[in-house]
């Protein structure tokens, strides 16, 4: 196998390898305590999902080699309701290093409820290029959270099928939470 196949399949194992593990090493995890753990699932379809910014710079030392900033807003028209709260909107701010669409990424994410309150997460996603498709796995954990959901933490599983050009953007949504 070329030398520069065995460094990329290297890479993809690594980074993917970071997005599962990176947390478990941070004690993510809901609490063995008195909360009781919620969970709502949702997806998004692309029409309600907008890149507002993006900027992709060429690395230079391989071809198709770019770091990625992004940022995108979804809305929520069939409110899915955590805490009873709809969910009415988010924001996902990211930087991202692909090669050749193939890499990963940090995205930090915030929640706005109908009422104003907000939640927020940081995640790791691993990105893998097909022929057919470009996907996303993210995972990452609620940080902190204002108003009624004060003191919610968890886990955020997010699937996606994306292409940054078209401005495509669709997502499946787990959260895992507790207060």
């Amino acid at each position: 196998m070329p030398y520069h196949l065995q460094r990329y399949e290297t890479y993809l194992f690594i980074t993917r390898t970071i997005a599962v593990i990176t947390p478990l090493c941070l004690g993510i995890g809901l609490p063995a305590g008195h909360a009781v753990a919620q969970q709502v699932s949702f997806k998004t379809p692309s029409e309600n999902s907008k890149y507002t910014q993006q900027l992709n710079l060429e690395v230079g030392d391989e071809p198709k080699h770019i770091v990625r900033i992004f940022e995108i807003h979804r809305v929520y028209p069939n409110s899915p309701v955590i805490d009873g709260l709809k969910l009415v909107e988010e924001w996902g701010r990211g930087a991202a290093d692909y090669l050749n669409g193939n890499g990963n990424a940090y995205v930090y994410d915030e929640y706005v409820m109908e009422n104003g309150d907000r939640f927020f997460a940081r995640s790791v996603f691993v990105t893998e290029r097909t022929a057919e498709s470009i996907k996303a796995t993210q995972v990452g954990y609620i940080t902190s959270a204002t108003g009624k959901l004060a003191g919610m933490h968890g886990i955020i599983r997010v699937t996606v099928n994306f292409d940054p050009k078209t401005g495509f953007n669709e997502i499946e949504t787990n959260i895992e939470y507790a207060k």
